[in-house]
Order: structure tokens, then C-alpha cells, then sequence
């Protein structure tokens, strides 16, 4: 039996190095990367990628959209990792948890591009919520986070690991003009009918996401409780991989949500938290590995039926 082809286009970069990490010991699959000197060559990418079963592009959004662009072999297929065709309708949203047609749509797909990192944890709590009806569509969603500074790529780990590392700043909120280019993602994939605030913020460690959105239950529909939005989320995810509901016995005895306790895990961790009227649900999760490498070699492995 002929292995698939797998070219990582970017391999250098924060995800991609994890991505190839990931891929390089596999038996089941023949992995291609360009030697450096290669790498910004255009019809060296192009053969490569024209040469291949699936490219997963790790590349910022105007160079993936050029690489898909560069693609004439019908016969391959796709996993962009940049936001460049998130919402794009041609491209499947690769985030197989979300509904149960999104494995089979992500396995069958030419085109499948990778969630964000932060899109991640607010569609993985806020979809199943608003499919069930227990949260308006038209919500006033206002969804906080903040994640590790290799969040921000090559420059987020220079800022805090290279020679400047002490005068990095320990704390940042940033999207000051609540414009956020993830906002249209999650939007359009966890059924908002309005637009969400998202206020996200990057802190003095390498990895791991705390994402979290308010709810007011008298704002909610009638008779819904912190308890009705576990129980729907946990069903949903009952079977789902990836995906981990917490207890809310074993949330309420949290004293404090740490972004790296996923770290170098593949797993979404979900809470939800209650009190005098009030629920917060929450999202933990390393943005390199469900957030990220993680997520798309899962797309990966339903692609090739691993």
C-alpha cells in the first residue's frame, strides 16, 4: 500500500515545528518538508505541494492563500492552519467535536481549515449551548482570554525568550479596537446571530489558554440553570474524543483556572461555574496542541483514516 504524502509548508514556525514534531516518527504516512535554502522558493513550494496527498500550510494568511492558490493537481488536499479561509464557505471548519457531521465532513474534504486557538474554546462551549436552544442566539456574548505568548508565533517567543526577554511585558491585553480578526469565526461557527466582544490578552508564559464568557440566567431562557448548560455540553461531548466536561462538584472545589494545566495535552477542558443567578463558562486548553498542532493533525488522521 502506497503511504500518503504529507508536506508541512512552514515548518519553522511555532505550529509547524510542533506539527512536524508530531508527524516525524509516523510510519504511517511519508513526511516532506523543503531544506532551508528551499524554503522561500516559489516553484520549489509549488512542486512540493503539487506533489503531495495533503499540504498543511503553517504559514502566515497571505502566503497560505497564495500556496492554495498555487495548487493545479486536483488530487490534493488541504489543512491550512492560518486564519486565512476560516470562514471561507468552500473550505470544512476543521473542529470535528462541534456537530456530528463534522467528522465525516472533515474526512471526506479537499479543503479543511484548522480553528483558531481562542475560536476553539468559546465555539466548543458556546455551539452546543445555542444549538439546544439554552442560549439565545442573540446573546450579549462577551468572551474574555488570555493565552501563553506563543500565541503570537516566531516574535511572541523572541519577545520572552530572547536577549530583550526582561523588558518583555508580563501582562497584555491587546484588540484594543474590538476588531479581532477571530470575531467573524466565532461568530459564524458557534450560531451567534450578533457579534461577540472578545477581549483577549497574552501573559508572561509560553503555552496554555483560560477562555471565559458570563451568562446572566435572567437573561436566559425560563428554567435554565448552570446545571441544564453542563448537562447539554457534557451529553454533547459524551462520545466526542478531545473533549473534557469537568464535573461541576470538581469545578466549584477549582480555587483558580491555570492556562497550563493542558499543556502538552490534545484536550478541551470545559467548566461551568454558578452562583446568585450567575454562570461562567469556562474553556482551559494548550493553544499548541487542541489548539493548534493538535487539532490539525486530528484533521490529518481523519483525512488518511488513521
Amino acid at each position: 500500500m502506497t503511504l500518503p504524502v504529507v508536506f508541512i509548508d512552514g515548518d519553522q514556525g511555532t505550529t509547524g515545528l510542533q506539527i512536524h514534531q508530531r508527524l516525524q516518527g509516523r510510519t504511517d504516512l511519508t513526511l516532506v518538508t523543503l531544506p532551508a535554502e528551499q524554503r522561500k522558493n516559489a516553484k520549489s513550494r509549488a512542486a512540493a505541494i503539487n506533489a503531495c496527498d495533503i499540504a498543511i500550510l503553517c504559514l502566515p494568511d497571505d502566503a497560505a492563500r497564495e500556496a492554495a492558490a498555487s495548487i493545479e493537481n486536483p488530487a490534493v488536499r488541504v489543512i491550512d492552519a492560518s486564519s486565512a479561509h476560516r470562514t471561507d464557505p468552500e473550505w470544512v471548519y476543521g473542529f470535528a467535536q462541534i456537530s456530528a457531521q463534522q467528522k465525516h465532513a472533515i474526512a471526506t474534504a479537499k479543503r479543511v481549515t484548522n480553528p483558531g486557538c481562542y475560536p476553539t474554546g468559546a465555539i466548543g462551549l458556546l455551539r452546543p449551548l445555542l444549538d439546544a436552544g439554552l442560549v439565545p442566539r442573540d446573546y450579549p456574548i462577551s468572551i474574555n482570554a488570555i493565552s501563553g505568548y506563543s500565541g503570537k508565533g516566531r516574535a511572541g517567543v523572541d519577545e520572552f525568550e530572547g536577549p530583550d526577554a526582561a523588558q518583555a511585558t508580563p501582562f497584555q491585553i491587546y484588540g484594543l479596537g474590538l476588531a479581532h480578526k477571530h470575531v467573524p469565526e466565532i461568530q459564524q461557527y458557534s450560531g451567534l446571530s450578533e457579534r461577540p466582544v472578545f477581549i483577549p490578552a497574552y501573559g508572561s508564559f509560553r503555552q496554555g489558554i483560560v477562555l471565559t464568557t458570563a451568562l446572566q440566567q435572567r437573561l436566559l431562557p425560563a428554567g435554565v440553570t448552570g446545571a441544564s448548560l453542563h448537562a447539554c455540553l457534557e451529553q454533547h461531548y459524551a462520545d466526542s474524543g478531545f473533549v473534557e466536561v469537568l464535573s461541576m462538584d470538581a469545578a466549584k472545589a477549582l480555587s483558580g483556572l491555570d492556562p497550563r494545566v493542558m499543556n502538552d495535552t490534545d484536550t478541551l477542558r470545559l467548566m461551568v461555574f454558578e452562583n446568585a443567578g450567575h454562570v461562567m463558562l469556562a474553556a482551559v486548553f494548550d493553544n499548541l496542541g487542541k489548539g493548534a498542532a493538535g487539532a490539525a493533525v486530528q484533521n490529518l488522521d481523519l483525512m488518511i483514516g488513521a
